[in-house]
C-alpha cells in the first residue's frame, strides 16, 4: 500500500480552521475547503513508486499515472470491467464555513444524453456555460465529523409555505398560495420555476426582504438569514425555503442520489462520491443555472430526508449502506487494546485516519493521512483510533 500525498482546494465557502486542525498543522489565514483523495484529473493524489526495473529508484506520480499503467493491477479485474481503466470514487475531507451552491446531480441516462449534447454542439468543455463536464453521473455520500447542517430534498409543500408566510413578504404570498393551490409535484416544479424565472432586480428586493424578516424571526427561519448574508438578493435563498434543512450529529450521514436537491451550509465531513463533475446548479452561485435542464434533471419528490447511521458488523466494520455502485464508505472504530482486522479485498481501497493513530499494515497513520491499497493487496489495521474505508461497492 501507499501513503498519499494530497491536495487541498481552496475553494472561498471553505473553513480557514477545520482542516488545518484535523491534520495537526497551522492555519494559513486562507479557506482550506475540501481535502481530495484519488484519481480525478483535476488533483490527484500523489503517492511514492518505482520509476523502473527494481526498487532502487522511487518517485512520486501521481495517482491517475499509476493506474494507467497497470489498470488491472491497481483496481482489479471485476473493477476494471465494470468502471473501466480509472478510480470510480473520489473520497473528500470537506469544510464548509459558508453555504456551497444550491445544486443537483444528474441519473446515469441524463449524463450521457446531456454530454453528448453538449460534445455534437462543439460546446467546450471549460466553457462556463456547459453543463456535462463528463458522461457520468454523481451520487454523494457525507458523513459528519463535527455537528454538520445541510439543506436536502423538498419539504412538503404546506410546510414551505408555512415557511414563507411567516415572514410577512407580500410578493412571496404568489408563490406561497401555489404551494397550497396544487398536487405536491406541480406545486413544487411552480414555485421553483417561478423563483428561478423572476427578474434579477424584484427577486432582489424579494430576497432583502425576506433576509430581514428571517434574521428577525430567527429560530426555523436563521438559516435563511445566514445564507442571505452570503449572497444577497439571490434567488437561491428563495429556492433554500423549499427544501429541508438537515442537521447531522458526527457519525450520521446523508446520501444524496439523482435528482435531488441539496447544499452544505456548515461543518466538517468525509464525502465519497463517483468520479463526476456533473453539477446542475439551482442558485446561491454566481455561476451558469441551465433553468431548462434543471427543471428537466430535478425530481420533485416531497419527504423526510433519511439521516443514515452505520451498520455494525460482526467484524467491527460500520457500514453506510447506499445503492451507489461507484463506492461504499465504513467506518473501523479501533478500539484501545483491540484486535487487528484484514481489510483485504479484490477492489481498490482509500484508508483515511480521523483519529487516533492506526496502522496499516506497515503504516501508522496521523489524522488526515490516507493510504491508497491496490486491488487484493493484503491489508490488516490495528492499533487505536478511526478509519473511514472508501473502496466499490460489490
Amino acid at each position: 500500500m501507499d501513503r498519499l500525498s494530497n491536495t487541498v482546494r481552496p475553494y472561498a465557502w471553505g473553513s480557514t480552521t477545520a482542516i488545518p486542525e484535523l491534520l495537526g498543522t497551522a492555519p494559513t489565514g486562507e479557506p482550506q475547503a475540501e481535502l481530495w483523495m484519488g484519481a480525478h484529473p483535476g488533483a490527484p493524489s500523489r503517492l511514492t513508486r518505482p520509476t523502473g526495473p527494481g526498487a532502487g529508484t522511487r518517485a512520486e506520480r501521481p495517482l491517475t499515472e499509476v493506474i494507467a499503467a497497470d489498470p488491472e493491477r491497481e483496481l482489479g479485474r471485476e473493477t476494471l470491467r465494470r468502471f473501466g481503466p480509472r478510480l470510480p470514487f473520489l473520497l473528500k475531507l470537506l469544510a464548509a464555513d459558508a453555504p456551497l451552491s444550491l445544486q443537483v446531480h444528474p441519473d446515469p441516462a441524463q449524463a450521457r444524453r446531456g454530454y453528448a449534447d453538449e460534445e455534437r454542439r462543439g460546446v467546450p468543455v471549460d466553457a462556463p456555460h456547459r453543463t456535462y463536464k463528463d458522461a457520468g453521473h454523481k451520487p454523494e455520500l457525507i458523513c459528519a465529523l463535527t455537528p454538520f447542517e445541510g439543506l436536502c430534498g423538498f419539504r412538503r409543500p404546506t410546510e414551505a409555505a408555512a415557511l414563507m408566510a411567516a415572514l410577512g413578504v407580500d410578493s412571496l404570498k404568489p408563490y406561497v398560495d401555489l404551494l397550497g393551490a396544487h398536487p405536491e409535484e406541480a406545486a413544487l416544479r411552480e414555485v421553483l420555476t417561478a423563483v428561478l424565472s423572476a427578474g434579477p432586480e424584484d427577486m432582489a428586493d424579494t430576497v432583502a426582504e425576506a433576509a430581514e424578516a428571517a434574521e428577525r424571526l430567527a429560530g426555523a427561519h436563521a438559516p435563511y438569514a445566514r445564507i442571505a448574508r452570503h449572497y444577497p438578493g439571490d434567488p437561491g435563498v428563495i429556492a433554500a425555503m423549499l427544501l429541508n434543512h438537515v442537521r447531522l450529529q458526527p457519525g450520521e450521514a446523508m446520501y444524496l442520489g439523482a435528482g435531488v436537491p441539496h447544499a452544505y451550509l456548515g461543518g466538517l465531513g468525509v464525502e465519497i462520491m463517483a468520479n463526476s463533475d456533473n453539477v446542475l446548479r439551482c442558485g446561491l452561485t454566481p455561476k451558469h443555472v441551465d433553468i431548462p435542464e434543471l427543471l428537466d434533471v430535478v425530481r420533485f419528490e416531497a419527504g423526510e430526508p433519511a439521516i443514515l447511521r452505520p451498520e455494525a458488523s460482526p467484524f467491527g466494520e460500520e457500514l453506510y449502506e447506499t445503492p451507489a455502485a461507484e463506492f461504499r464508505l465504513s467506518r473501523h472504530v479501533l478500539p484501545p487494546g483491540g484486535t487487528s482486522a484484514d481489510l483485504t479485498v479484490s477492489a481498490p481501497q482509500i484508508l483515511l485516519c480521523t483519529a487516533g493513530g492506526p496502522r496499516a499494515g506497515e503504516l501508522t497513520l496521523a489524522p488526515g493521512e490516507s493510504v491508497f491499497v491496490p486491488a487484493d493487496e493484503p491489508v490488516e489495521v490495528s492499533g487505536t483510533g478511526t478509519l473511514f474505508r472508501a473502496t466499490v461497492a460489490v
